[in-house]
């Protein structure tokens, strides 16, 4: 549309036409928002912006191409695969926690500590015995950034643990909060997996709460239900045996 705006076409309806996948659905709100005065000017500065978008596009290659160059001196092909494997996690995941982590994890006695260090778990304040909730600790803020763009993208993952967690979290605690305990897990994971050359990723699924406490998950089911006004009566099913 842009481009066509910059070539003269003005008609608002025939530029709607040329919105795509799922923008196509907003045609209408799109005929409204192009019909308007387009001058001579307007698309010369609008050109510039593209040709200048453009050369961003074209450096940020470069620099990816670079990266991926650089990573191969880090992580080889089966250890790129079996870190990719992980909900959430992209090339450019491994390549911003490697950047940050490394690949030596012999450094970090255990998970927990590597999670510590990294910022991704809660401060531990106590006070007469007992644990208070704190925020957590002041870590290396662009793996945080890198750990919490997966665990989100995670969170949409159909049939993943990550996404159990995410909301399990989430309805107590917020979406950010839930964002930082995906994060952790996906930070554990890493530690394992570039620990472990053997190692794979193994999800637990989306239903790995609700097997944990079978009885739990089924009281909190029915109360809710009987407090809409319904009388629950359970009738377990019985399993077929071959």
């Amino acid at each position: 549309m842009l481009e066509a705006l910059v070539e003269g076409v003005t008609d608002a309806n025939q530029l709607a036409e040329l919105a795509q996948k799922r923008l196509r659905a907003k045609i209408p709100e799109l005929k409204r928002a192009l019909a308007g005065l387009v001058r001579e000017h307007h698309r010369f500065l609008l050109d510039m912006l593209l040709e200048h978008l453009e050369h961003l596009e074209g450096q940020i290659g470069i620099l990816n191409g670079r990266i991926e160059k650089a990573m191969e001196s880090f992580l080889d092909e089966a250890t790129m695969e079996r870190l990719d494997a992980t909900p959430g996690v992209n090339q450019r995941t491994i390549e911003n926690v490697v950047a940050e982590i490394g690949t030596d994890m012999s450094q970090f006695p255990s998970d927990a500590h590597l999670c510590s260090w990294g910022g991704q778990c809660p401060g531990n304040e106590e006070s007469a015995g007992r644990r208070k909730r704190s925020a957590t600790t002041h870590g290396n803020k662009w793996l945080r950034r890198a750990l919490c763009e997966a665990a989100r993208a995670a969170s949409k993952r159909k049939d993943s643990y990550f996404k159990a967690q995410y909301h399990r979290v989430a309805s107590r605690r917020g979406p950010n909060r839930a964002a930082m305990a995906v994060g952790h897990s996906i930070l554990v994971v890493f530690y394992h997996l570039l620990s472990d050359p053997n190692a794979t990723y193994q999800d637990l699924g989306v239903k790995y709460f609700d097997q944990l406490n079978p009885q739990r998950v089924t009281h909190h089911l029915v109360k809710r239900l009987e407090g809409l006004g319904y009388e629950v009566t359970l009738t377990r099913r019985e399993t077929e045996t071959v």
